[in-house]
């Protein structure tokens, strides 16, 4: 899915909220699966997915980056750590 698409489905969701087609919950994981689906279809400019997978606080973040080592660093950078964490990262595959 490339970024239009996302941002299509994304704005689908949100009318559908708006209009009461939907309720909110049912919009959120709308959302939700664009996203999920939107990151484990990038693949742009040498960047892949990466999820980390350990500690509670890093087990199940997904990041953008160009190698394990950098997507590895973002997740320490996101969640201000300075080593302690102790997770792995792992590619997220492709959904086809």
């Amino acid at each position: 899915m490339d970024r239009i698409s996302a941002l299509r489905n994304v704005e689908e969701a949100l009318r559908a909220f708006e209009e009461g087609d939907v309720d909110l919950a049912t919009a959120e994981r709308r959302v939700v699966a664009v996203l999920r689906t939107y990151a484990t279809e990038f693949e742009a400019d040498g960047l892949s997915a990466y999820r980390a997978r350990g500690d509670d606080r890093a087990d199940g973040l997904v990041v953008v980056a160009d190698s394990e080592r950098e997507a590895e660093q973002r997740i320490r950078t996101l969640l201000d750590d300075d080593g302690a964490l102790s997770f792995e990262v792992v590619g997220v595959e492709q959904r086809t």
